[in-house]
């Protein structure tokens, strides 16, 4: 099946971040196509140290924009404590950010949704 252009090109931008990191390797890569324009990602890295990065998401395009419909960023240390996980489920609806937060080892902080290039970097930043 073919792809939507926006889909190919976001595709190859997480293969291009995730080729760009030294000292990890990839336990999971699964890009599950439903449509032309919608596809599930499921990635597992394992970096330096034991720091594991689990991205998860539902991607939808609409002509040239890519939407997240669900999101799940998790970075924990080697011992399994989180170090942050942003997402979208519908808790925590006092938060001007509603639904997209991030989880931090001391609580819940308003974040908008980061790219998932933006997330790799984020992590492999801490867990190098």
């Amino acid at each position: 099946m073919l792809l939507n252009t926006a889909l190919e090109k976001y595709i190859s931008d997480v293969d291009e971040a995730i080729h760009r990191l030294e000292d990890a390797y990839i336990e999971l890569y699964e890009v599950e196509v439903l449509t032309s324009e919608r596809l599930n990602i499921r990635l597992r890295i394992r970096m330096c140290g034991g720091f594991l990065l689990e991205l998860n998401e539902a991607v939808i395009a609409e002509e040239k924009f890519i939407h997240q419909l669900g999101y799940r960023y998790h970075f924990q240390d080697a011992n399994n404590n989180l170090v942050f996980r942003y997402d979208n489920t519908h808790h925590f609806p006092e938060l001007k950010s509603f639904p997209n937060h991030k989880h931090l080892t001391d609580g819940v902080v308003e974040a908008e949704k980061p790219d998932i290039v933006s997330v790799i970097k984020e992590a492999s930043e801490i867990g190098s």
